[in-house]
């Protein structure tokens, strides 16, 4: 920082100041740019272009929950499946399987503990990605009914 001497008084040089300010900046996008946090990956379920409810396909694993009794009973494209046979069961189905999707349906009196207990299961077995139904075909026809 310099003074210049003019006739009207001291007047401070700020050159050097803006390339130090200059610097700072430069210095400060490189740092956010070499920055590699992310945040999650979120797949948002898009809206259905018709109003006809589509069955899944054959292939698509759908566990459901269902009942108000602790712990709710467990059903794999509604076969009857338990608790303690459901990760064998899920690992035999996905290991051939090139796909690793899954749906879990709850019934909506269903605690959300058991719902994320099945996620962890099919996790734990490879599952890549679990897809959530939240409400159930015949509740989506009634809905449609009663708007019409």
């Amino acid at each position: 920082m310099g003074f210049s001497g003019s006739g009207n008084g001291p007047e401070i040089n700020v050159t050097p100041l803006i390339d130090v300010l200059l610097v700072l900046i430069i210095v400060f996008m490189v740092i956010v740019s070499m920055s590699n946090q992310k945040g999650l990956d979120a797949q948002i379920p898009q809206p259905a272009n018709s109003h006809s409810q589509v069955p899944p396909p054959e292939r698509t694993i759908v566990v459901q929950l269902d009942g108000t009794q602790e712990p709710p009973t467990v059903k794999i494209n509604q076969q009857n499946a338990t608790w303690d046979g459901l990760r064998p069961k899920l690992a035999d189905i996905f290991a051939t399987r090139v796909e690793k999707v899954a749906f879990v349906q709850a019934h909506k009196e269903v605690a959300f503990e058991y719902v994320a207990q099945v996620i962890d299961i099919a996790h734990e077995v490879g599952i890549m990605h679990v897809g959530l139904i939240t409400t159930e075909p015949q509740e989506i026809a009634m809905v449609q009914a009663h708007r019409r």
